[in-house]
């Protein structure tokens, strides 16, 4: 049923495009690779999602000691955190031609934005349920919001959906989790 609705919506645009401007010589189209198109199926048992802690791990002052947002709990230590869903899966992530984006927020107890603009945190992932391409991991770099404080922000771009595992390392702390990518 999906290459049914990209045939009509790839007609359609066809159609679209033929009443916009004319195509100038500083104006060229860009053909992306193809993405997979399966769909992954519901988490399966060998998939380890990350569920929220059990006793709940509440970050230190300044911050909130619950999640700023709905749907997410904190997870980590005084050294190394961020937010789960809390049912281990993540939805409706944007596509773009190098696979399903993400923003992955990071904290440290007693992080300043201000002094670190970009931040020494690496990360990396690796798909559990079964081999993929590489993820594409963008640099760290510092945020701040009323509702989230000071902190690291990360993007990463997963080529599949699945189970992945997804680990942060900032100074000498380190922090993993999975999630299980759906569309």
């Amino acid at each position: 049923m999906q290459r049914w609705v990209l045939v009509i919506l790839s007609s359609l645009l066809l159609l679209l495009a033929g009443c916009g401007p004319a195509q100038t010589d500083s104006m060229r189209e860009v053909e992306a690779a193809p993405l997979p198109t399966a769909e992954a199926a519901p988490p399966l048992d060998n998939c380890p999602i990350t569920r929220p802690p059990d006793p709940p791990f509440y970050a230190p002052a300044p911050y909130s000691a619950e999640a700023p947002w709905p749907g997410l709990v904190w997870h980590g230590s005084n050294s190394l955190w961020t937010v789960i869903p809390t049912d281990g899966i993540w939805t409706g992530l944007p596509r773009n031609p190098t696979g399903y984006t993400q923003k992955i927020v990071w904290w440290r107890e007693g992080y300043d934005w201000q002094s670190e603009p970009q931040p020494a945190l690496t990360m990396r992932a690796e798909r559990l349920d079964e081999p993929a391409p590489p993820v594409e991991v963008s640099d760290a770099s510092n945020a701040f919001a009323e509702d989230m404080g000071s902190a690291i922000m990360t993007g990463i771009s997963f080529p599949t959906l699945g189970c992945w595992q997804i680990t942060g390392h900032y100074r000498q702390a380190s922090l993993s989790f999975v999630v299980w990518l759906a569309p």
